[in-house]
């Protein structure tokens, strides 16, 4: 770990994420952190508490989220049911939850598309919250932004997350690690810049110059190619359920798999 990265690190210690839960839920997270921590399994902690220990923002939460390398995400299912939890997968290209009653944990590995692996580039910072009594490890700034970039449905859209990240965490977002982790879909960073500036047009120097004309030069060279021929939606990166009728109706090509429930 080099020393940049370690200050960010430590500038993070001593944090506290929050949210509003039931007592009940509380007492099950506090829980399930002091087992995950036991079982020596490498996880980062994202969602609501990581945002909250980030940006001071509290609110409510039907859960908590555990991310974890692809081949880490057995074990840890594997763990909490050996020691009497319920468990399944939701989804074995990204998603499956440990179980208590109503309550439940989601394990992730994985974004809903498949396109942003958790690996251990995203352990390599370590920024750290103090959360239900538990000393944990948090997704870092740079894989927060990420993470949350492509959550755009009709239901559920993170991009206000996105930007009380940037405003409260710019300093320590790596840019040009966000940017390579976009790279295909830099449009979709673009989105999150000109959003941001919008928003706070007083921040704007919290984006970096060269990152805005970077992706700014990117358009321009875009708008001199010709029309791709094949007709695509990539509106299914962001929700499948949405841009659905895009590809079953009218006629583009889809770029993720149709869900089927098993059984």
């Amino acid at each position: 770990m080099d020393g940049n990265r370690e200050s960010r690190g430590c500038e993070s210690r001593g944090r506290e994420g929050r949210a509003d839960v039931s007592a009940e839920a509380e007492a099950f997270y506090t829980e399930s952190l002091k087992v995950l921590k036991e079982s020596g399994i490498p996880f980062l902690l994202g969602g609501t508490y990581a945002l909250s220990a980030y940006t001071g923002i509290t609110r409510p939460t039907k859960d908590i989220d555990i991310f974890c390398r692809g081949g880490d995400f057995p074990r840890i299912l594997a763990h909490f049911q050996d020691r009497g939890f319920a468990t399944e997968i939701e989804d074995e290209r990204w998603i499956g939850k440990v179980l208590h009653g109503d309550l439940f944990f989601d394990v992730i590995f994985n974004s809903a598309a498949a396109i942003n692996p958790v690996n251990d580039r995203w352990f390599e910072e370590d920024h750290r919250a103090l959360v239900c009594g538990a000393d944990v490890q948090l997704i870092p700034p740079t894989e927060m932004v990420f993470s949350k970039a492509f959550v755009q449905m009709r239901h559920k859209y993170d991009g206000p997350d996105v930007a009380h990240m940037i405003l409260k965490q710019h300093a320590h977002i790596d840019w040009k690690r966000l940017l390579g982790h976009m790279e295909q879909y830099w449009e979709v960073l673009l989105m999150h810049v000109l959003n941001f500036r919008f928003i706070y047009p007083t921040e704007r120097d919290h984006i970096p110059a060269w990152l805005l004309q970077e992706l700014l030069d990117r358009l321009n060279e875009r708008a001199k190619l010709p029309v791709p021929q094949t007709r695509i939606c990539r509106g299914r990166l962001f929700s499948r359920e949405d841009y659905r009728i895009d590809v079953t109706d009218w006629g583009f090509a889809d770029v993720v798999g149709e869900e089927t429930k098993h059984g």
